[in-house]
């Protein structure tokens, strides 16, 4: 009966102390039953991180950290990641903490979803925050300095600084009040629609105007690009006529290029040039016709003939013709 209780007892023990293991690895203080693989961050400061703090992606708790060591002037974090948390190489790192006074922790960006995964042992890249004490300790002189300020404009000093300007403006009491009178009656009047900053303000006849002006400069702008554009057109063309004129090629190219119809043109005129030489020299037939009446004295004397045969024959009558010209064949 004694053994029994004392087993029960040694059950007991037993169980709870693996319960407490157990509660304590879901909290973070130990490692024994978690498995998973380590990433490293180094960092300036940590700012109080400590052992067991810890380690979330987007507010998800993915891992806790298992070691903080000094190298090189960093402070070497190891954390030790959940087999389903995915951290690519290009995530980065930071300390962050859930209140003024609550404990750190170490933030992990997600990074871009094509970068690689990272395996065991990798160094992620890493973002300092601000220190609290030293923000804490700004924050302070930011406040003692503005008490100084407050203590610097009260009592005496602060008649001292306005008296000058309550002078001012009793002195003036009546100027100022017109002005702001007058300032009240123009933004009246422009709120109103009256006078050029009036109409300028709610009409839209100028923005109109402008804008039918703006779209006719852009029509004209684009005549004078389509102008330049033909222009450009016409001097590549001419300019490639005057490349086929250097070349020899087309009727043009060729009278510039080609001499032989200068060699013909000079050729025929030196023929004209003996031809009208010899006409004028009476030579040829139609030099003689030129410059020699001979013919000219024969052929009028072969017309006057011929007027005189006809002449004889309306005297002779048919018959008689009929007569002449059988006797003329027989």
């Amino acid at each position: 009966m004694k053994e029994s209780i004392e087993s029960k007892l040694g059950l007991f023990f037993a169980l709870a102390v693996v319960l407490a293991l157990i509660i304590l690895e879901y909290l973070g203080s130990f490692g024994f039953l978690q498995r998973g693989y380590h990433l490293h961050a180094l960092f300036k400061n940590v700012q109080d991180l400590k052992l067991g703090d810890a380690v979330k992606m987007a507010g998800v708790h993915i891992g806790r950290v298992e070691n903080i060591i000094l190298t090189n002037e960093y402070a070497d974090v190891t954390m030790i990641m959940s087999r389903g948390a995915d951290v690519r190489t290009d995530s980065k790192a930071s300390i962050s903490f859930t209140g003024l006074m609550s404990q750190n922790y170490v933030a992990i960006e997600f990074g871009t979803p094509g970068a690689p995964k990272c395996e065991d042992g990798t160094i992620l890249q890493t973002t300092e925050q601000p220190d609290l004490g030293q923000l804490f300790a700004r924050l302070d002189k930011v406040a003692t300095g503005v008490e100084n300020l407050t203590r610097s404009f009260s009592g005496e000093k602060i008649d001292t600084f306005l008296g000058p300007l309550t002078d001012f403006i009793k002195d003036n009491r009546t100027n100022l009040t017109a002005t702001f009178s007058n300032i009240k009656i123009v933004s009246d009047r422009i709120a109103q629609g009256k006078g050029t900053v009036g109409k300028l303000i709610n009409e839209d006849t100028l923005y109109l105007s402008a804008q039918v002006a703006i779209s006719n400069l852009q029509s004209v702008a684009g005549d004078i690009k389509d102008a330049i554009g033909d222009a450009h057109t016409l001097l590549t063309n001419a300019n490639q006529v005057v490349t086929d004129a250097r070349t020899g090629q087309g009727t043009i190219g060729k009278l510039l290029t080609d001499n032989t119809l200068y060699n013909e043109a000079t050729g025929s005129l030196t023929n004209l040039h003996s031809i009208l030489l010899k006409i004028n020299q009476g030579q040829g037939t139609v030099g003689q016709l030129i410059n020699d009446d001979t013919f000219l004295k024969d052929a009028k004397l072969s017309l006057q003939k011929l007027d005189k045969a006809t002449e004889s024959l309306e005297d002779t009558g048919p018959l008689s013709i009929l007569g002449t010209m059988v006797s003329s064949l027989f």
